[in-house]
């Protein structure tokens, strides 16, 4: 019973951050330490938990992730204007090469506690840029991406390789950077990503099979449902703060979450 409410709470953890740019890997850490929830096992459920989250923007997103390949006709309502497949390509092969030359880099050096800390400020102080420069701008920002700014929000994306850093933060921030209206980066930070965690969720998956148990179903699963549902309302939920607000207040909250993170790590 307790790891099934162990399951919930991760859960509800992962969908509420995962693509808010608040850093969701941070909040897990700090969430699965105060539960005592830690080893191969702990790390095979966060994997579960964020294929949850993307399936999320699966549904919410789908006619425009059909439409990617032809199989939609009309335009649809939500996501970027005349979007295509090559634009996730574009965007999505900078962070697929480098994560797989630096892969052993990055989970035994940009993993640690130390390091994602460092991660949440340094990407705080870029969505502060980002906003500065997107204010100082004398034009309009465009709802519909090129194959330039997609390929520069990709480059941004390979920050969310350092843990911590946040990757609907360093994508958001630099569709901002790129000109990019801030509700279009958001959504197409939220259909890039379905690819990219696809890809590097079901490949920790995979190797991490031979740790997995019959008796560890339950808890994947519940975790799974939960993530999924929290995941479906927070994007909503996400996109109309957008329209109110800018990435700074996420950026203080970052912040904030750090100094937290700070007195966990000393104490």
């Amino acid at each position: 019973m307790i790891q099934l409410l162990i399951a919930i709470i991760l859960g509800a953890v992962e969908g509420l951050t995962e693509f808010a740019p608040v850093s969701s890997t941070g909040h897990l850490i700090l969430a699965a330490d105060l539960l005592h929830f830690t080893g191969d096992t702990a790390k095979t459920f966060e994997v579960v938990i964020q294929l949850g989250s993307i399936m999320a923007v699966v549904v919410l997103y789908w006619k425009r992730l059909w439409s990617l390949f032809g199989l939609y006709r009309n335009e649809p309502k939500n996501g970027p204007e005349h979007l295509n497949l090559l634009h996730i390509i574009v965007a999505g092969l900078p962070a697929i090469i480098l994560g797989v030359l630096l892969r052993d880099f990055i989970k035994s050096v940009l993993f640690s506690p130390q390091s994602v800390l460092i991660a949440l400020v340094v990407g705080g102080i870029l969505m502060i840029i980002a906003e500065k420069i997107t204010a100082g701008r004398n034009y309009a920002a465009t709802k519909e991406l090129s194959y330039k700014q997609a390929f520069i929000i990709g480059l941004f994306q390979c920050l969310s390789l350092w843990s911590g850093f946040s990757r609907s933060g360093s994508t958001i921030a630099g569709g901002l950077i790129a000109g990019v209206e801030r509700k279009t980066a958001a959504e197409f930070s939220f259909i890039l990503a379905v690819p990219i965690m696809i890809g590097a969720s079901g490949y920790d998956f995979y190797k991490s099979l031979d740790f997995l148990t019959l008796s560890d179903i339950p808890l994947f699963v519940i975790g799974f449902i939960t993530a999924f549902i929290v995941a479906m309302l927070a994007i909503i939920f996400f996109l109309k703060l957008l329209r109110r607000f800018t990435l700074v207040p996420f950026a203080v909250y970052r912040f904030i979450l750090a100094a937290v993170f700070a007195l966990f790590i000393l104490f």
